[in-house]
């Protein structure tokens, strides 16, 4: 069977569950569409539309897989500003103007855009959305609709709000409070039944069905009038034989003002950091391991919302919790966006007229529990536990934004990390030196496969998509090790992205291990938290490194002691020759047996002088034998092993062993004494291991295989071998 067939008939056979779940995800899209819609001033009609026709586009031009695109949580304070200034007609046209922006973004690859904010403010500024919409949308569920000219004045006004309803003159305003209420506890508390059937109906489907159901019930059961103040249920939704007519015209007459390429500029700097950041969360879900064509799905969502502006609808967007809906149930490619479009324009086509059932404080409830969800405390306690600086980043960040606008907010954000980043680091210069410096060095090691990246001086969100550069290059399925061990600043931005990294490989059963961290300041114990490079820095057991509790582990199941504090007793080293020539700085990390005669550990030494001073920090292995043995060295046989055979450094042979010979370069002074000492046990076990340079000062033997900090894995491969080694030269 041919790759195309085989494609087609994996597409076919997952076609119904796609169905099903596209279904399922447009049961939340229905809900959420008007909701959004209305809570951004718009028609209602404005969300289904952007949800439909994004689902079409994206589907169909799209570069990720299992994607759900609608209106997002993101872009309602944007909205609803760029409304109030300009107009609904004028807004169609903004987002159209921004539909272009996008489409551009995506064409001149800018999809590494949202790697240059800081996650701290990216948090900041989504929690100011969430309060935004809580603050706007808490009064219309309680029935008590009002308008304020500032955000704040919203949220500062939800205690009156709250006391209004037991002071309320009208029992249709009670009974319009109590439906939001109602609808918000099934919010909060429908996700907790564990029951599977019930789950096939999300939490906001049951808000839209029990308003209706009950509207049928008063009216036909009862033969009562609705109790709920007819102010507050939803309109606007025109009738299908009514939808092509009411198509409006985008007004492109403010296109030459400021307040209109301000509302463009932030419409399209939301919806695409909104888009990235769904995406690639999405790509942590996504049951087939693959990775978005981000560029790719950037054009998509700018051709989508130019569509969506003409048609009267606002800006499409990639939406996290509809995607992950769409991944719980069953969805594996792009036909359940498609299926989630074609069941929402069959809700409008067919059940138009029932949608004016539905309570507006219901829907609101439904936006109030979104914005919590942005905002909760869990969220501040979250970035605190990581450090208090990301927590003045993301008030910072929060604050301009509610108070100003989201743009000032965001960049805010950004300069604010700038300046904590200085005054962490303490060093302006590197900052200079090294902010756009290619400081990342990747290769793959032929012995082993993997991939080995080592990250130097200085990373943060300024310079992460260089690191990400690199990563995005190797197949999620291989064993990758990420050395900071000569980096002396890594803030909380790239550890947190380096940590979705691991989760993608862990899930194709890759390894992706982040080692050179032990020698670093943390703010806090938290594995996302700011590091530093203390040149005098001293062990300090409650912020053990992820890598120095594994080491720990390790050292119980060989059953050694694991010492992670600095040494500075290295005499048990002086005498071998690989150290005649570099001075040795500290030992840590030590994992050794009670009478240190065999340990390994982490070492940190310099070569050269001056200016041509490099600083070295691998992983080495000591073996103290209870016997002497020969003076050597062994190496594998290279390159430069050839080239020490010119100058007159002769590879010592072993009879009856051409083949080790030719593999390895063997150097001593006792020729004989050495010929001796490699029989045939001996020269098997090398031959069918892999190789490490090892050398013996004629009572020890010093082993380690790459002039870096070990990973790991690499650390129980060369325990295993240097066990395995101590019992043959014993015996």
């Amino acid at each position: 069977m041919t790759t195309k067939k085989n494609s087609i008939s994996i597409f076919l056979k997952s076609l119904p569950k796609n169905i099903f779940s596209g279904f399922v995800v447009s049961l939340i899209a229905l809900p959420l569409g008007l909701g959004l819609a209305m809570a951004s001033e718009a028609p209602p009609i404005a969300g289904i539309i952007a949800a439909i026709v994004g689902g079409v586009v994206v589907s169909i031009l799209g570069g990720s897989h299992v994607t759900i695109t609608g209106p997002g949580n993101g872009l309602v304070g944007v909205l609803l500003v760029a409304i109030t200034a300009l107009g609904i007609e004028a807004t169609y046209a903004a987002v159209i103007c921004s539909g272009g922006l996008l489409l551009l973004l995506g064409v001149f690859r800018m999809g590494k855009l949202a790697d240059f904010f800081p996650s701290s403010a990216i948090q900041g500024m989504l929690a100011a959305i969430g309060l935004i919409i809580l603050g706007k949308q808490f009064h219309v569920m309680v029935g008590n609709k009002i308008s304020r000219e500032r955000s704040i004045d919203y949220l500062v006004e939800i205690p009156e709000s709250v006391i209004m309803i037991f002071r309320q003159d009208s029992m249709s305003l009670v009974y319009a409070a109590i439906a939001g209420i109602l609808s918000l506890f099934i919010m909060a508390y429908y996700p907790k039944l564990r029951n599977r059937f019930l789950q096939l109906i999300p939490a906001p489907m049951w808000i839209v069905l029990l308003s209706i159901g009950f509207s049928y019930f008063m009216e036909y059961i009862i033969q009562a009038p609705n109790p709920i103040h007819p102010e507050y249920m939803l309109s606007g939704i025109p009738k299908p034989n009514e939808i092509v007519s009411q198509i409006p015209s985008p007004n492109f007459s403010q296109a030459a003002g400021f307040p209109f390429w301000l509302s463009v500029i932030s419409l399209t700097l939301i919806a695409s950091i909104e888009s990235l950041l769904s995406i690639k969360a999405v790509d942590k879900l996504d049951p087939g391991r693959r990775r978005s064509n981000v560029n790719k799905d950037l054009k998509a969502l700018g051709l989508a919302t130019v569509g969506s502006g003409f048609l009267g609808g606002i800006n499409v967007v990639t939406v996290i919790a509809r995607s992950s809906v769409n991944v719980n149930n069953g969805g594996s490619n792009r036909s359940s966006n498609f299926f989630h479009a074609i069941f929402l324009t069959l809700f409008i086509l067919l059940f138009s007229s029932q949608l004016f059932r539905i309570p507006l404080p219901a829907l609101m409830a439904i936006l109030v529990f979104t914005g919590y969800k942005l905002a909760s405390p869990s969220m501040v306690r979250k970035i605190f536990n990581i450090g208090k600086e990301q927590l003045i980043i993301f008030f910072t960040t929060l604050l301009f934004t509610l108070f100003v606008n989201l743009i000032v907010g965001i960049i805010a954000g950004v300069v604010v990390t700038f300046i904590i980043h200085l005054f962490v680091s303490k060093s302006i210069l590197l900052f200079v030196r090294n902010v756009q410096k290619p400081n990342v060095l990747m290769y793959k090691e032929i012995d082993s496969g993997g991939y080995y990246v080592s990250v130097k001086h200085f990373s943060s969100f300024l310079n992460f998509y260089r690191l990400k550069q690199n990563l995005e290059m190797i197949p999620s399925n291989s064993d990758v090790v990420v050395d900071f061990s000569l980096c002396e600043f890594v803030d909380h931005t790239v550890m947190d992205s380096l940590s979705d990294y691991q989760n993608v490989f862990q899930k194709s059963n890759g390894s992706f291990e982040i080692i050179g961290l032990d020698l670093h300041d943390a703010e806090s114990e938290h594995p996302f938290a700011l590091r530093r490079l203390l040149p005098g820095f001293q062990f300090i057991e409650k912020n053990l490194t992820r890598r120095q509790s594994t080491l720990s582990d390790i050292a119980e199941d060989y059953e050694l002691n694991y010492v992670p504090d600095s040494v500075s007793e290295v005499r048990f080293l002086e005498d071998f020759i690989f150290f005649r020539t570099k001075q040795i700085q500290r030992i840590y990390n030590q994992l050794l047996n009670d009478i240190s005669s065999f340990r390994i550990f982490d070492l940190t030494f310099s070569e050269g002088a001056f200016i041509a001073r490099e600083v070295v920090r691998t992983t080495m292995l000591h073996i103290e034998l209870e016997k002497d043995i020969p003076v050597f060295t062994l190496d594998r046989e290279g390159f430069l092993e050839k080239i020490y055979a010119f100058a007159g450094f002769r590879d010592i042979p072993i009879e009856n062993h051409s083949d080790f010979s030719r593999r390895f370069y063997l150097l001593g002074e006792d020729e004989e004494a050495i010929k001796s000492f490699f029989d045939d046990d001996l020269v098997h076990f090398f031959e069918s291991n892999p190789y490490y340079h090892i050398e013996s000062n004629g009572h020890s033997l010093l082993l380690f295989g790459k002039e870096r900090v070990a990973g790991v894995k690499e650390i129980k491969a060369l325990l295993d071998f240097g066990k395995r080694l101590k019992e043959i030269v014993t015996h």
